[in-house]
């Protein structure tokens, strides 16, 4: 029945729409699928709503150390979740879609998920599950040297407690006090990224933390940097960074002497694009 019903989208398509790329089509036959799902991993699965296709999502090309959330930002589109589908060595439409289908049923039948993209290169199809962000709330600190403080303040409290950061436990840590040069080197990352909406510890001129910390006037024996964006907050965002170990890790790190922090917003973009960064330091005596 269900081979049968396939063969008959493929046609439509084939006919009514054959100027459609294959990633249109692809999508397509999703939406199909999600229309009249069946079984999905022997379980019945009821009707679910079709997915908006949004080209943002198609132009996304996978890469060895991709970051879906970072890529979809660099493509304009801010998520609050999303999921992707990568598949090869499928030389047509209905095969491609047979893997998927059979292989991730699951996630093309996530309620949670509103928009779609597809794209094909060669024999690699790639589907791109997400939802938005929800528009940018007001800042609850309007000021980024406020919301600085109040990053060093939830860092202060998690070095005092000692903290699990993976599989790797660290005792108590002195407080961390604020460096106003860090501060700035941390604000300057923050907006560099925003206004040209990438998301990585190095910029798009090739520099790092360590020379952004001397541009900023900062002398440095050591340094490192947290990064996040999506969250509203100072206090989700410390939470994020110690629920990742490395980011927990530098968090928890006593060779650390000083911090600042700050954020910053694209404002182009009315979804949920707010930068942070947190930029340690322990100076050169």
């Amino acid at each position: 029945m269900l081979k049968g019903y396939i063969l008959a989208v493929l046609l439509l398509l084939a006919t009514a729409a054959s100027a459609q790329s294959d990633g249109d089509q692809l999508t397509a036959l999703i939406n199909a699928y999600r229309a009249t799902p069946g079984i999905c991993q022997d379980t019945p699965v009821e009707s679910m709503q079709a997915l908006t296709p949004q080209a943002r999502l198609a132009s996304v090309r996978f890469k060895p150390g991709l970051i879906l959330s970072a890529a979809l930002e660099d493509a304009g589109y801010a998520n609050s979740k999303a999921d992707a589908i990568s598949v090869s060595g499928a030389s047509t439409l209905k095969m491609a879609f047979e893997i998927i289908r059979k292989a991730y049923c699951r996630t093309l039948l996530n309620a949670t998920y509103t928009d779609i993209g597809s794209s094909r290169d060669g024999a690699d199809w790639t589907v791109v599950l997400a939802r938005p962000a929800k528009p940018l709330p007001s800042l609850t600190f309007p000021l980024w040297q406020d919301a600085g403080a109040a990053i060093l303040d939830g860092v202060n409290a998690a070095r005092a407690a000692g903290q699990v950061c993976g599989d790797k436990s660290f005792a108590p840590a002195p407080p961390l006090r604020w460096n106003a040069n860090l501060g700035n080197a941390a604000l300057d990352h923050s907006s560099d990224m925003a206004g040209k909406r990438y998301f990585n510890h190095v910029d798009k001129d090739g520099g790092n933390v360590g020379d952004r910390a001397r541009h900023a006037g900062y002398s440095w024996s050591r340094v490192a940097e947290n990064i996040a964006f999506g969250s509203h907050t100072p206090q989700e965002t410390v939470e994020g960074w110690l629920a990742s170990p490395g980011h927990c890790a530098n968090i928890m790190n006593s060779d650390f002497t000083e911090m600042g922090a700050a954020y910053a917003v694209t404002t182009e973009l009315r979804t949920s694009a707010i930068y942070w960064t947190q930029t340690f330091g322990k100076p050169r005596r």
